[in-house]
């Protein structure tokens, strides 16, 4: 196994990209989770997908961690371990992750995913003011690339100032200006909830391990928004939304890419790199839509699309170099 030093590789044992490889994967989970979400929300309103989908996700880790480990949490799990993850999943989940569901409704998954990609930066400083984490030229050049490749694909012109077009009444409804604003909130979230679950993981007395700390931020985020939703007389509302049998097909499927797989892989990432190359490489999420959306909007590949591509894919490149 690889031996890092503040997310900087020492060894190479054959697993040396492990944690470039998890935040790669958290992308392309993310790509597939924005599309079900995207559809979701558009059926049954944002802030219920959220709920609904926090529940399927703490049912599959709790079925996934019984058969695996034989255990759901682990007995290096301190109150101190709790306090940390469950602060940073409020923060990630309930906060970052509405306020995105509602953007990709709003705005269109596209445009949010290009808010998105503000989160490297944010994670970089965060990391460097709480962590006291370093990075070095290539790194900070490879995440320029990598950001300016993706803001410079996601945001041509035919992309640009499309708010999805929601039935009047629709929860979702609202302005370009309100739909950007809550993509940079969800940016924001996702950097400052993924320091501090790393802080959890690697900095307290005992660690503890990414899959167990994912369950103890899906499961506390579960329970402040469905009490956040009782105070807020909408827990009706969200039962009633079972009905659509369409809608709940799109949270599942979404819960199992995202909230699951992807939530799983990201604290991976930030297990075993420096969390703004986690977060950078997190972000390459537009890229992974660009084949997924010709194939499920027979989109076509432009000139802009294809060297923004590159320029991105050679910032991840740039930064997978040792």
């Amino acid at each position: 196994m690889a031996v890092y030093n503040r997310g900087k590789l020492l060894i190479y044992s054959g697993m040396e990209f492990l944690g470039e490889s998890a935040a790669l994967t958290t992308a392309l989970c993310w790509a597939f989770t924005s599309l079900f979400f995207s559809e979701a929300g558009k059926l049954i309103g944002s802030f219920n997908v959220n709920k609904i989908r926090l529940v399927f996700a703490v049912t599959i880790y709790l079925i996934v961690l019984s058969i695996s480990k034989g255990h759901i949490l682990p007995d290096t799990l301190t109150t101190e371990h709790v306090i940390w993850l469950g602060i940073s999943g409020v923060i990630g989940l309930v906060i970052g992750d509405g306020a995105g569901f509602k953007a990709m409704v709003m705005i269109g998954p596209r445009l949010t995913m290009l808010l998105h990609s503000t989160a490297p930066v944010m994670a970089t400083i965060l990391a460097w003011i709480f962590l006291g984490e370093t990075l070095n030229i290539k790194d900070i050049i490879g995440i320029s690339a990598t950001v300016a490749g993706i803001s410079w694909v996601v945001s041509e012109r035919k992309y640009r100032n499309h708010p999805n077009k929601l039935r009047d009444g629709h929860p979702d409804a609202g302005s370009l200006l309100k739909g950007v604003l809550l993509g940079l909130t969800a940016a924001f979230g996702q950097a400052s909830g993924l320091v501090l679950a790393k802080h959890a993981m690697l900095d307290l007395t005992t660690t503890v391990e990414p899959m167990e700390a994912s369950f103890v931020r899906m499961f506390v985020s579960m329970i402040v928004i469905w009490t956040i939703s009782f105070f807020r007389g909408k827990t009706a509302e969200t039962l009633r939304s079972f009905k659509d049998k369409k809608a709940i097909l799109y949270s599942l499927s979404g819960a199992l890419t995202g909230p699951f797989l992807g939530v799983w892989m990201s604290l991976v990432a930030v297990k075993y790199i420096a969390a703004g190359i986690a977060a950078t490489l997190n972000a390459t999420t537009p890229i992974w839509l660009l084949p997924l959306t010709r194939i499920t909007h027979k989109e076509k590949i432009s000139v802009r699309i294809l060297f923004g591509t590159i320029i991105a894919v050679g910032g991840v490149a740039l930064l997978l170099l040792q």
